[in-house]
């Protein structure tokens, strides 16, 4: 079992101290409030919440849990450092972080005067990514004059506990993740849960840091999109409890990792349609909706971004893998590679297209009469082969993940480069150079 300080006794710190003891752990609090520290070493809790004063009195009591104002101590006496300081927002709405520097260098500080042990430091505020390693670090190793990753290790380990349920989170969470640089720091950290059954997942700091606000901006947005639906069906006299009640029952689309993949625009017949009608409703009824009506023109942005990833690489010839909305399908309508060629067209750029699915010999019923109506052009820009649009193209165009879009990156030439809007290769990541991802 490892020794534990933790910095900051507000809500996060004293239910982190409380439950890493409870878990066999000697954990040391400190804070700057006296009144704080005093009320742990009483046996006391620092906040409110059901089952948090019995734990924080049977830990003290049996001597694994105590607190103190004195940095130095608590860094000498642990191996294990958790910065649980608050990140408030200031007036313009960036983060306040002059509690997380000042506590990284009176850790620092403390660390020069330890002469024994490898340290390790880890991040429990909620901090932007990139803070960790641009402000923490630095201000540790100033501090110590030691070496990150030798003299010390540092982690970030965010944490996801609601107020009102926080015990029950820690030892309940969806994961643990762990973002550090090294192995033996995620190690070391990891140690500290090892007896809570939850996926463990060790990532690079920026990572952890930005799942914490990839989480919390979803719950929001969630909040938010249930309201709105909820406002609607009282306009129209719906039980909106019923509806989201069986709309969570879904859990192949609406609960689930469908649909929460970065990537390209949405399209197709449904999507765009019924958000449409929805929102049009909904200011029949005199009722705003601003996020439903973002969602589309985020969706729009989307296909601006791509254009202007295409306009960057300076191509003239550009080439189209992929032209239905989704692999596999032959439905263009409101396709945004279609609207995204529409663009590159406008410009006089020369485009060529291939896609299995989309040609004037098989595609049949509404799709062929949406392009006879909308886009009868397309038919000339058609190819009959992957080999056809690449050995055209200075700008190589991925717009789905048909299998056989996988060798297109073997087929590049010198100079040529590809936009992937489908992560059709998921081992790269944008180089600036031959390979661009819209969102990686």
């Amino acid at each position: 079992m490892a020794n534990v300080s933790v910095f900051g006794l507000g809500y996060v710190g004293c239910v982190s101290a409380a439950c890493l003891a409870k878990e066999g752990h000697s954990v040391i609090g400190v804070d700057i409030n006296p009144i704080k520290v005093d009320l742990i070493n009483q046996g006391k809790p620092t906040v409110v919440e059901e089952g948090i004063g019995e734990l924080v009195a049977a830990m003290h009591a049996a001597g694994r849990l105590r607190a103190t104002l004195d940095t130095v101590e608590a860094v000498a006496s642990s191996t294990i450092s958790l910065v649980c300081v608050g990140t408030p927002s200031k007036p313009n709405g960036s983060l306040d972080l002059k509690y997380v520097k000042k506590v990284s260098t009176e850790i620092g500080e403390a660390l020069r005067k330890k002469n024994r042990g490898r340290h390790v430091v880890v991040v429990r505020s909620t901090v932007l990514p990139g803070t960790t390693r641009a402000l923490v670090i630095p201000a540790i190793v100033a501090a110590s004059g030691l070496e990150e990753g030798r003299g010390f290790g540092v982690a970030m380990n965010p944490e996801f506990l609601r107020e009102g349920t926080s015990i029950r989170d820690f030892y309940d969470p969806p994961f643990t993740v762990i973002g550090a640089d090294d192995e033996d720091t995620a190690t070391q950290v990891a140690a500290l849960y090892e007896r809570i059954e939850a996926p463990l997942h060790k990532v690079p700091l920026e990572v952890a840091e930005m799942l914490k606000y990839a989480c919390n901006s979803f719950h929001g947005l969630k909040v938010a999109f249930a309201n709105e639906i909820g406002n609607v069906c009282k306009a129209l006299g719906i039980d909106s409890h019923r509806v989201m009640q069986i709309f969570c029952q879904d859990s192949k689309l609406n609960i689930s990792p469908a649909y929460l993949r970065p990537g390209f625009a949405f399209g197709g017949s449904c999507l765009p349609k019924d958000l449409r009608a929805v929102t049009y409703r909904a200011r029949e009824l005199d009722i705003s909706t601003p996020v439903l009506d973002a969602v589309l023109e985020s969706n729009e942005l989307q296909i601006s971004r791509a254009f202007e990833m295409v306009m960057a690489t300076g191509a003239r010839r550009v080439g189209v893998l992929g032209l239905a909305f989704k692999e596999g399908t032959d439905d263009l309508r409101e396709s945004p590679m279609v609207a995204l060629i529409e663009r590159l067209l406008g410009k006089g750029l020369q485009v060529l297209v291939y896609d299995r699915e989309v040609n004037s010999a098989r595609i049949i019923g509404a799709n062929r009469e949406f392009i006879e109506r909308e886009v009868p052009h397309i038919w000339t820009l058609l190819r009959p082969t992957v080999e056809e649009v690449v050995s055209h193209s200075e700008t190589v165009v991925l717009g789905n993940k048909s299998p056989e879009f996988a060798a297109v990156l073997q087929m590049l030439r010198h100079g040529q480069r590809v936009v992937d809007l489908a992560r059709v290769a998921p081992e790269l990541r944008s180089d600036g150079l031959r390979y661009e991802g819209i969102c990686w």
